[in-house]
Order: C-alpha cells, then sequence, then structure tokens
C-alpha cells in the first residue's frame, strides 16, 4: 500500500488511529508530548510544528537518532576524506603553506555560513530546508520563485555533490590498480563503469532496507573517525623525515601560475569542499525527534569534528611529504603522499583502502539526502510531476520515486566524464558555490527584512551575531561566485578552462525556463506563521 504526500493535506485522523490503537492495547504513550489540535491528536510537539509548516509528518520520527544524524551529517562533509580528494590543488597554488592555512581560513567561513543556516534550521525544521526557510521569511509577492530558485540550486548541488563522492571511489579504485600495478592504463570508460558500479552497491541500502539506513550512517560516524585516527598514527609513527617549519611557511611554492595572494584565494575556495553539504541533517529533520534542537547542534558540530580530523592530519602529512611534484602530477595524490610519508606501499594501500571504505559508506548518507529533498520540493509543487515525484512508499516508508530520480540524474551525469574530465570537475566545483549560495538566500532575506520576523527559537543568535552571520553569508557567497570562475592555472588554455560561470548561467537559464513552465504550481508549504510561531516556542521546551 502506497501513499502520496501533498500540500496542505490533513493526515490527522490516520495519527488519530495509531495512537487510539497504543491506547487500547496499554502501551504507554507519553501525553506530555502530545497536542490536541482542532480535529484530532498529533503524535508530538515535532510534528505539530512541522504542521503548522503546512506539511503533515508522513516519515517516521525514529529513523534518525541524534547519533545516526550527526553519522548522516559527518558522512556527507567527511572533511579529511574530502580534503585527500582535492587538496593536490593547493598544493599548485601555493605549496604546503595553501594546504594547510587556507584550509583553516575556509573553516572559519563556512562556521559562519552555517551558523546563520542553522538558526533558521531550528525556527523552521524541515526536510525541504532552504527552500522552505526562504517561502517562511520572504515576502509574499517574492516568497514562491525565491523559494524555487533556491531550492532547486539546492536540488543540484546535493545531486552533483553525490555524483563527485561516486567519482571519487571510482577514481580511488583505478589509483589503487595503476599503483600497484604499473602497466595498467586507466581509461575514462573504465573509470565511468566503477562509477556505475559504486552507485548500484552504495544504493541498495537506501532502497532494500530504508529503515536500517540510521544504523549505516552512524557506523559510517565510527569508521570515519576512527579511520582518521589510524592514518594519522601511521603517518606520525612512519614517517620517514620531518621536514622543517620553514617549508610550511613559504609561499614562493605554487607552481599554478597565479600570483602567491589570489593563488591563496582561489586555494580557500577548493577548501571550501571540506566542508560541503553541512545542510545534511537539515533534510531529514522530519525523521528525527526534537529537530529544532538536533538538527542546528549537528551541523554545526560536524564542522566541528570535521576540523579537529582534518587539521592535524593534513599538519602531519605536509610535514612528512618529500616530495611535492610527485603528489601533484600524481592520478590518486593521497596515495602518493601515504607512500611518501610511510615508505611503504603496503602502509599506503591500507592507508588508502580506508578511505575507500569511508568514501563508500559516505554515499548512503548522500543518498539519503539527495532523494528527500527533491521529495520535499515535489511536495509543494516544485518538480514537474510533482504528484508523482512526492510519492511515498508506505510500506518502506520513505520517498523512492524521488530517490530514484535523484540516481538517473547521477548515472546522467556521469557519462560528461566520458566527454570531458575538465568540464565534469568544473561542474563539481560548482556545487560547493550552489549549496553554499542556497544557505545565504535565506539568511540574505532575513537581512533585509530585519531580523524581528524569525520566531523563539532554540538556536537563537541574537540581532549581535545573528546580523554578523547573515551578512557575512552574503559577502563570503559573493566572493565565492568570483573566486569559483577562475581557472586553476594561468595562463589558461582549453583544457583548463574553468567553465563554472558558463554552467551557472546556464542553470540558471534552465531554472528560468522551469519556473515558466511549472511555477504557477508551486504552491509552498502554505504555512499558518502565527500558529508557527507560538508552536516554535513549545517546541524548544519540549
Amino acid at each position: 500500500m502506497e501513499s502520496t504526500s501533498t500540500p496542505n493535506t490533513s493526515t490527522s485522523s490516520g495519527v488519530v488511529s495509531r495512537i487510539n490503537k497504543k491506547t487500547d492495547s496499554n502501551e504507554h504513550t507519553d501525553l506530555t508530548n502530545c497536542i490536541s489540535y482542532g480535529t484530532g491528536i498529533v503524535e508530538s510537539a515535532d510534528d505539530e510544528i512541522l504542521r503548522q509548516q503546512g506539511h503533515d509528518a508522513v516519515l517516521e520520527r525514529s529513523t534518525f537518532n541524534i547519533w545516526a544524524a550527526l553519522g548522516l551529517a559527518f558522512s556527507v562533509t567527511g572533511s579529511w576524506v574530502g580534503y585527500l580528494s582535492c587538496f593536490g590543488q593547493n598544493l599548485l597554488y601555493g605549496g604546503p603553506q595553501t594546504v594547510v592555512f587556507a584550509l583553516l581560513v575556509a573553516t572559519f567561513v563556512q562556521i559562519f555560513i552555517t551558523l546563520g543556516l542553522s538558526e533558521l534550521a531550528s525556527c523552521f525544521p524541515s526536510t525541504g530546508g532552504q527552500y522552505h526557510y526562504v517561502y517562511l521569511v520572504a515576502p509574499r509577492r517574492f516568497r514562491q520563485p525565491l523559494a524555487f530558485f533556491t531550492g532547486w540550486f539546492s536540488v543540484l548541488g546535493w545531486w552533483i555533490v553525490t555524483c563527485s563522492g561516486h567519482l571519487l571511489v571510482a577514481v580511488s579504485i583505478s589509483g589503487l590498480a595503476q599503483f600497484y600495478h604499473t602497466t595498467y592504463v586507466s581509461e575514462r570508460w573504465h573509470v565511468y563503469l566503477l562509477y556505475l558500479a559504486t552507485a548500484f552497491v552504495t544504493s541498495a541500502p537506501v532502497f532494500l532496507c530504508p529503515k536500517k539506513i540510521g544504523w549505516f550512517t552512524q557506523s559510517c560516524l565510527y569508521l570515519s573517525i576512527s579511520g582518521c585516527l589510524v592514518v594519522l598514527i601511521m603517518a606520525l609513527a612512519m614517517h620517514q623525515q620531518w621536514y622543517p617549519s620553514e617549508r610550511l611557511l613559504r609561499s614562493d611554492l605554487g607552481t599554478s601560475g597565479w600570483s602567491s595572494s589570489w593563488a591563496w584565494v582561489l586555494a580557500i575556495g577548493n577548501s571550501m569542499y571540506a566542508y560541503v553539504g553541512t545542510d545534511a541533517a537539515s533534510h531529514v529533520a522530519e525523521e528525527m525527534p526534537h529537530p529544532n534542537k538536533r538538527v542546528p547542534s549537528i551541523m554545526n558540530g560536524s564542522i566541528i569534528i570535521g576540523f579537529f580530523t582534518v587539521f592535524p592530519l593534513f599538519l602531519a602529512l605536509m610535514y612528512g611529504m618529500t616530495d611535492m611534484d610527485a603528489v601533484t602530477s600524481s592520478a590518486l595524490p593521497s596515495l602518493e603522499i601515504f607512500h611518501q610519508v610511510t615508505g611503504s606501499k603496503i602502509a599506503a594501500g591500507f592507508m588508502q583502502a580506508w578511505v575507500l571504505i569511508v568514501y563508500i559508506n559516505s554515499l548512503n548518507a548522500q543518498w539519503v539526502t539527495s532523494g528527500r529533498i527533491v521529495w520535499a520540493l515535489a511536495r509543494d509543487g516544485g518538480v514537474p510531476f510533482a504528484k508523482y515525484f512526492s510519492h511515498v512508499d508506505e510500506k518502506r516508508v520513505f520517498p523512492l520515486r524521488s530517490t530514484l530520480l535523484a540516481g538517473a540524474f547521477i548515472c546522467i551525469y556521469g557519462v560528461i566524464y566520458l566527454a570531458s574530465t575538465n568540464a565534469f570537475n568544473s561542474i563539481v566545483t560548482s556545487a560547493v558555490l550552489y549549496l553554499n549560495m542556497s544557505y545565504t538566500i535565506p539568511q540574505a532575506v532575513v537581512v533585509c527584512r530585519g531580523r524581528k520576523i524569525l520566531p523563539n527559537c532554540y538556536m537563537s543568535l541574537g540581532p549581535i551575531v545573528g546580523y554578523f552571520c547573515n551578512i557575512f553569508s552574503i559577502v563570503a557567497v559573493l566572493a565565492l561566485i568570483v573566486i569559483y570562475s577562475f581557472p586553476a592555472t594561468n595562463p589558461t588554455t582549453l583544457g583548463s578552462m574553468n567553465y563554472s560561470s558558463v554552467v551557472l548561467v546556464g542553470l540558471s537559464a534552465i531554472l528560468t525556463g522551469l519556473w515558466l513552465g511549472i511555477g504557477k504550481n508551486f504552491q509552498g508549504p502554505g504555512a499558518d506563521l502565527e500558529s508557527m510561531v507560538m508552536f516554535a516556542h513549545d517546541g524548544s521546551e519540549a
């Protein structure tokens, strides 16, 4: 039996029957967390707050406990493994200095952007995330187009980030094969086949046992943190030599062709990939208890955990690196630097294999988020064939069709890699920009309208810190738009051209056409803001 989630429809009778069934069977029901509302009873203050935002609870609140949700968030962010996939570019920009210190700056940039977003997640917990916040805080005549574009930038950002995760697995497997079998020559179609195989394997738990996905994300958290400790300990214990600190402070080691100052700026933009997807927890807000408290804590906690895993690891790796040119020219820079630091092919292979396992496990969380966010947009009419894609499989209790839609995009998008690795990588880089744009649009609306429009919430930043984070986010994202438009090397050739700006304009044009085609069907959550403010206060104390 299956159901379809549509905007502004009531399921209170079903909720009532579930509670009555519990009560009649003498099962314990915590009535202190139940709220009477008009025609029926909802099971918790969390569900009532969601109802005041225009949606009924159709997903199970027990799917993600706080550790499973944190596991999902850190699986996606995965700072130490994420940065291992892109630090080679920072070596080209400015050597070890930009690898370490540009990462430090990127950490603070992402902290302030995420802090401002997490306040909104506390005020309006919903699977829709950013577009949902925009719709609620924007003026009536602007809220539909603003929310629509925000939602689609968020969807595209997540889908492309998930594509990048699959490519990392494929490239890692190919790189390991080349490392141990030097006669093997990796072709693009080899990588694409590995990419497709990864998609099928990693999506299996999401479709076959969706109610257990919280266990997978929680185990990934432990696997990732323990893996970071193992890699760090091996790097410290097996290092061949430590290079002097002076090398870490040198600013003339870059080979990208850019001036040292501008290379530094580009390195900061590249380092932002280490903290991609900090909004992940917000897209399972309807599948955990007390999301108004837990979601913002998890969002900010994922950055803190990320920093304390990635920063010490890369300090050790930069001090132990013996040949920077060999790392930057390697097909898999992380494997090469592991080999240089430990001096052992076996140890390097073991370290890279653990990284690969973390990559694979983290993709479960990316599948979950990619499916949930397009489902949320579909239930508000923001997707073509919205009624079809807002469908929820009642047996598995998860949005099957929207997750399949995300999967179709992932498989088709990978074809771009066959045509041009540079074009593929340019679009992947753009995903960081798209997500941060979606984080910032609701904050920009809050700045324009004044923070007085926000209801009381658990994560209230107050006027000083709140305005600082909101305004900082706007400035930072405008800077990122410029940064991500520059090519990695100077002078630029056709092969090294950065297509991010072209892609941004092209996607914006496509989304404009989509808005003209289906925008009239996008109704948004249809929230009762006055009631929502009242229950937000109650929920913050639940």
